[in-house]
């Protein structure tokens, strides 16, 4: 598959682990493997550096949709780093199974699926229709933490 060579075809890089704020403590791994499977922890949109960018808040009112479409491309690439950081290589990754992408949406937005198909989008691109193609629940919520205007979590096949 050679997917670290699909991303600079696409000129993408992989951020650095979230910044956590001060005293902020995560009593879970950002990837929990068990078997054949992979379970990614809720994550959201980094600059490179592993900071949260500036574009924060409810979608539908202090974000555009577009602007929220970015931001879950963006947390697509801070999944995958996480994903890299705990198999070592992104190959080992065989298939996407499960995507559940929750949006911090201003009272009467209802496009959450069109906003978490900038994840669903890249991760396509990335391994093709076979291995990228992935089940999918994408809902509205009224926060998310730190202000993210999105978090997806996912579950993948590796080897």
């Amino acid at each position: 598959m050679d997917i670290e060579r699909r991303l600079d075809e696409l000129g993408l890089e992989l951020p650095e682990p979230m910044e956590l704020p001060p005293g902020v403590v995560l009593p879970f791994p950002w990837v929990r493997i068990h078997g054949s499977r992979a379970f990614v922890s809720g994550h959201g949109p980094l600059l490179r550096d592993g900071s949260l960018p500036s574009t924060l808040g409810k979608v539908g009112a202090e974000v555009s949709q577009s602007e929220a479409y970015d931001a879950a491309r963006s947390t697509a690439l801070a999944v995958l780093a996480s994903l890299r950081a705990a198999l070592g290589d992104l190959d080992r990754v065989t298939a996407w199974l499960r995507v559940f992408g929750m949006v911090n949406a201003a009272p009467g937005f209802t496009s959450a699926p069109a906003v978490i198909n900038g994840f669903s989008d890249l991760i396509l691109e990335l391994w093709g229709p076979e291995a990228g193609s992935h089940a999918r629940s994408a809902v509205g919520l009224a926060e998310l933490p730190f202000r993210i205007p999105v978090e997806i979590e996912a579950e993948v096949m590796i080897r």
